[in-house]
């Protein structure tokens, strides 16, 4: 039998040393290490990363194992666990209290795919094992109905502490409230502001969420009383801005941007997400075609000093897979499967800095 030489304390003391790539601070320190267990020459824990989507995963597993290995022996045997605690800065919010972040998918105009891109992102963060939500806040143009091919699904009403609760449509393990939901399908939703704005308190206040790591909300484009209704009513933990690569639809991010970033709304920009960026044919996947212009996202990107999230292509399966109520990130296809993945994985290492810095959003007072 060995000499049992390895210590918790020691463990512990090699693991101050891993810093996390994006917090940069180490992962003793933020209470990162959970469930040492030594043995002899063998050690396992577990690491409690940010996000089950972080895209640095397979980077802080090797530099814990590269410091036991450096701090007490190349001989011990490692085994590091990998779980996630999406982290959060809306402790004992008023509404939408079980949900972590509550994120809002924007756009300056329409047709740059918005829904699409709330729809995938949603589905990755659901695959990398997160808790997911989505609010359809196009009143007047709902389309989650359609693209989960949900539309004659009807939410239920069940009772929670002698309240009368809409219960969210539960497809493809995301849940998800829309006025298509509570409307016949080929109706028009001919409302006033405010009666569109009502709708959408209610959707944050009537509806049982439950527990949430990720909301996303898909807004209509352009900036009215929706997004005005939105920062009035919940703290953002921010928010993302869906453009083409044309100048045309880079005209009206500049205006989405800004009204995130004014005085009296002050929402932190996550990143961009330049959609159809180029188009790649299916026989020849390694093959780019910028039908739309190239880099317009990236430019905008930089000049606001936000990052680019990720670069969607024009494929033709991404289309059918809307079309046909099944998002495309269920199925395995590798050039769309990575593109949204990726985005996902780079809106959920956004978050967690932002959780990070500490600093909440607060709701918009009108005075």
């Amino acid at each position: 039998m060995g000499e049992l030489t390895i210590t918790k304390e020691k463990v512990l003391q090699a693991l101050s040393t891993v810093e996390e790539p994006d917090l940069k601070k180490d992962l003793v320190t933020l209470n990162m290490i959970r469930d040492v267990v030594v043995g002899v020459n063998q050690v396992s824990f577990t690491v409690v990363l940010t996000t089950p989507a972080c895209p640095l995963k397979e980077l802080i597993r090797k530099n814990c194992v590269d410091a036991i290995h450096n701090h007490l022996s190349k001989d011990v045997q490692v085994t590091v666990n990998l779980t996630a605690d999406v982290t959060s800065i809306r402790n004992n919010a008023p509404l939408l209290d079980g949900v972590k972040n509550v994120i809002a998918i924007s756009s300056g105009k329409g047709g740059v795919g918005k829904s699409t891109v709330t729809v995938n992102l949603a589905m990755a963060l659901k695959k990398s094992g997160a808790r997911v939500g989505i609010i359809d806040a196009d009143i007047s143009g709902p389309s989650i109905p359609l693209m989960f091919g949900a539309e004659t699904l009807q939410p239920l009403i069940t009772q929670k502490n002698g309240k009368n609760m809409i219960s969210p449509i539960m497809q493809y393990g995301i849940k998800m409230i829309s006025i298509g939901f509570l409307t016949p399908p080929d109706s028009a939703v001919v409302w006033r502001g405010p009666m569109a704005s009502q709708a959408l308190r209610q959707f944050f206040g009537d509806v049982d969420w439950g527990e949430l790591d990720y909301i996303l909300i898909d807004l209509p484009p352009g900036t009215g009383d929706i997004h005005l209704t939105l920062v009035q009513t919940v703290p953002l933990t921010g928010a993302v801005v869906v453009t083409t690569p044309q100048k045309v639809a880079l005209a009206d991010v500049n205006k989405g941007i800004s009204m995130f970033r004014q005085q009296q709304i002050n929402v932190p920009i996550l990143g961009i997400v330049e959609n159809m960026a180029y188009f790649t044919p299916a026989e020849l996947p390694d093959n780019k075609y910028y039908l739309f212009g190239k880099d317009g996202g990236k430019n905008i990107a930089e000049k606001y000093n936000v990052p680019l999230l990720g670069q969607i292509p024009i494929v033709q399966s991404i289309r059918e897979g809307g079309d046909e109520g099944r998002p495309i990130m269920m199925e395995d296809e590798p050039i769309t499967s990575e593109a949204f993945k990726a985005t996902a994985e780079a809106l959920a290492q956004q978050v967690a800095i932002r959780n990070a810095s500490g600093q909440k959003t607060v709701r918009v007072e009108v005075r």
